[in-house]
């Protein structure tokens, strides 16, 4: 079986559910539609088709890349938010598969827990994509491959360092850079270093792509020579309370011209967004010649589209 073929009707919870031809295939498929797009080729994949979009978490840039994503190929998307289903008052996930997928042909969903979108997963009849959990984003994770690639030509080679709170987004780059030969180095404070778990499979992911995985308490060790810079909010949605505390810890791990002088000079600069100049990362990083984080927001659009039309398409 052909690539394409396998990735039909798939669910996307995790990128370490999937080969690194498939990820790389994915990507290629992105790049595809949005030459199209730019082009103003027709791609409309998924005509008289609908994806019911799950919020439980809200979000700017997940609800209109998958919307505009939708429509630009040819489907209809259904914006769901926790009030509108009966998830509040007691359905249970399983059963809220089983019903969405009688009426929709994909379900991507933004919540909380990861064993909810795997619950989900395996009683809805249609795709399931993970929009965001606590756990993983990997949405996100292959707008940020896709453009790594633009900028740098490759994948495969590179070293990306990664400063911060070992959260969601960390732990897909982990999956992420595993499965496409980039080297990985993370720095986090004591306490806030990615799950163990997580490493380790992706440490497992890495044998087979000679990916180099480095987890270290030093930011100076982690961005040494690197080739791409990323970093993400001290305080996730949902830990705001803990921002002041948080924001005492990660110092040290700041994004600024300090810090960077250790990259390769031309490293590239990526964060998922929203942003919070002085706090992860300075305006003379985020807005400067290194940042690409608006080519990342964008091509968010675009590998979702290629996911929506690998797992979604006839």
């Amino acid at each position: 079986m052909d690539i394409k073929n396998a990735l039909k009707g798939r669910d996307l919870l995790s990128l370490h559910d999937f080969t690194p031809g498939e990820i790389n295939y994915i990507l290629d498929y992105a790049a595809e539609l949005k030459q199209k797009q730019k082009e103003k080729v027709d791609h409309q994949l998924l005509k008289g088709k609908t994806l019911a979009m799950i919020f439980q978490k809200s979000s700017t840039r997940t609800r209109v890349s998958f919307e505009v994503g939708m429509y630009q190929l040819g489907g209809h998307a259904l914006y769901l938010n926790a009030g509108d289903l009966q998830l509040g008052r007691g359905e249970s996930i399983a059963d809220t598969g089983r019903v969405l997928s009688r009426y929709v042909d994909g379900i991507m969903i933004r919540t909380f827990a990861q064993s909810d979108v795997a619950e989900l997963a395996e009683y809805a009849g249609v795709p399931v994509i993970n929009g965001l959990t606590d756990l993983l984003h990997p949405c996100q994770i292959l707008a940020d491959l896709l453009t790594i690639r633009e900028h740098k030509g490759k994948l495969a080679g590179l070293k990306l360092a990664y400063l911060g709170d070992g959260n969601n987004v960390c732990h897909s780059l982990l999956f992420g850079c595993a499965k496409t030969g980039m080297n990985i180095s993370v720095a986090a404070p004591e306490g806030y270093l990615p799950d163990e778990e997580i490493v380790t499979a992706a440490r497992a992911d890495a044998v087979e792509t000679k990916s180099e995985i480095v987890i270290t308490t030093d930011p100076k060790e982690a961005v040494a020579g690197a080739d791409v810079v990323v970093t993400d909010v001290w305080a996730s949605m949902g830990q705001e309370s803990e921002q002041q505390v948080r924001a005492n810890i990660f110092a040290p791990y700041q994004v600024n011209a300090r810090i960077t002088a250790g990259a390769a000079p031309d490293f590239i600069f990526l964060h998922c967004l929203p942003a919070h100049r002085g706090e992860e990362v300075s305006g003379e990083i985020i807005d400067g010649a290194h940042s690409v984080v608006f080519d990342e927001a964008e091509n968010r659009l675009h590998a979702q589209k290629a996911v929506l039309g690998l797992l979604m398409a006839d």
